[in-house]
């Protein structure tokens, strides 16, 4: 969407969007969009229709979620265009579900003011929901229990010798910057812990307490907030005081520091289920069988693929093979099965919707399959019966050539041979 001066769609990004839209008062209809995606550039004219015509009324605004991946995944956006209606709980907006059309957007976003305004008036809600929330220890949409209370005794043990990635707020409990930070610290500590998974933390240290931390680490000022990494010297934060920078920058610190995703076989059910709906896509191969490569050629499929993981390890997909043949089911319900191996599909357990690798299994093929789908490019289809196929306990590959199997051998020289097979004298 291009935004313009005149228009009265409010452009929207990690550095607004606090001060904007969470500490506001007023009704916002906000269009999380890619620049790429057709849906979106079918619902500009709409959308810039409908924000004049609410001017004053209600705010509306939009969002590039394709640049500003936080703010997208902070709020749950898997697909584009995706519209949300933040009221009288900023922190939980709701999906707009109404249609498309200006005229449709202006009433949903009517009726939605109207329930907000009926709960004011009840007293539900009383004023900005930020300010409320703050003073009633909710922290702006995190709680403070996910900010690790640092100090002098545990901070050796918790912080230099974990191994994980560390962001600390050295705060004075006087300080205004501190107090107006520790909303947005703690929402974004909530974020970060279920995003990572629990690999990066976001710690806090009362520095006029524990004086012996602040002086070692040179504390001039609050708030200071500084990374810590494994077997690297501390480095001072340099980004925004805005939850969705703060997780952002703690996002690229995780994808920087993981390692790349394991490449699991497909042995059982669980396998499957758990790495495709635990991450955003499960990215599968379907190499030929143990006997038409032996364990040279499957070394060699494996190691492309766990290059593309190690190139792709910050989109936090799951990596997944099995052997033509061990899985039936499951190659019926991609469209793979029976020929054109090695084939790869990636599956959006969400939406059961995959994509087939159409150009070669190599680093280039397999990169540019992958490049697309992170741009939503690329043809997609439905999951074969539309849910996760039958899925057979097998044992896992002991890493050996194939060996074909043992026929039971025939001794032929007691069979008598009928006349009509011997041979005539000529």
């Amino acid at each position: 969407m291009t935004i313009t001066a005149v228009d009265d769609v409010v452009e929207l990004n990690p550095s607004n969007f606090n001060r904007e839209v969470i500490q506001s008062d007023s009704l916002w209809l906000i269009e999380f969009y890619a620049p790429w995606c057709g849906h979106c550039q079918n619902l500009t004219p709409d959308w810039k229709k409908a924000a004049t015509a609410l001017k004053g009324i209600v705010k509306v605004g939009a969002i590039d979620a394709d640049q500003h991946k936080s703010l997208g995944g902070q709020y749950g956006v898997r697909g584009f265009p995706t519209i949300k209606i933040f009221g009288a709980n900023k922190n939980k907006p709701e999906d707009y579900q109404g249609g498309r059309s200006s005229q449709a957007i202006v009433e949903g976003a009517m009726n939605a003011l109207r329930s907000l305004v009926k709960e004011r008036l009840s007293g539900k809600s009383g004023g900005s929901d930020y300010s409320r929330q703050v003073q009633e220890g909710q922290s702006g949409g995190g709680s403070k229990k996910d900010v690790v209370e640092l100090t002098d005794d545990n901070f050796d043990k918790m912080v230099l010798d974990s191994g994980d990635v560390w962001l600390v707020e050295f705060f004075a409990p006087w300080c205004g910057h501190c107090k107006n930070l520790e909303p947005e610290w703690a929402a974004a500590a909530s974020a970060v812990k279920e995003q990572t998974k629990g690999k990066v933390h976001l710690g806090a240290v009362d520095a006029t307490v524990h004086q012996g931390l602040a002086s070692r680490y040179g504390i001039r000022g609050f708030p200071t907030i500084k990374i810590f990494r494994k077997g690297e010297e501390p480095e001072d934060y340099q980004g925004g005081r805005s939850r969705s920078d703060i997780i952002a920058r703690a996002m690229d610190l995780f994808s920087d520091n993981a390692p790349p995703p394991e490449l699991l076989e497909i042995l059982s059910e669980d396998i499957l289920k758990k790495t495709c709906e635990d991450y955003q896509l499960c990215v599968i191969a379907v190499l030929p069988h143990i006997l038409d490569t032996g364990a040279a050629g499957r070394n060699g499929y494996l190691e492309v693929m766990m290059k593309m993981a190690e190139k792709y390890k910050k989109k936090m997909w799951g990596w997944l093979w099995t052997e033509a043949g061990a899985q039936m089911d499951l190659e019926a319900s991609l469209g793979i099965g029976g020929f054109g191996y090695p084939a790869m599909a990636a599956i959006n357990a969400r939406k059961m919707k995959f994509a087939l690798l159409r150009g070669s299994f190599s680093e280039t093929g397999i990169h540019e399959f992958l490049r697309d789908l992170s741009v939503g490019r690329g043809s997609t289809a439905t999951v074969g019966g539309g849910a996760l196929p039958k899925i057979n306990t097998v044992e896992p590959w002991d890493g050996k050539d194939g060996e074909l199997p043992v026929e039971d051998e025939y001794d032929l020289s007691d069979v008598d041979l009928d006349d009509d097979f011997e041979r005539d004298e000529l």
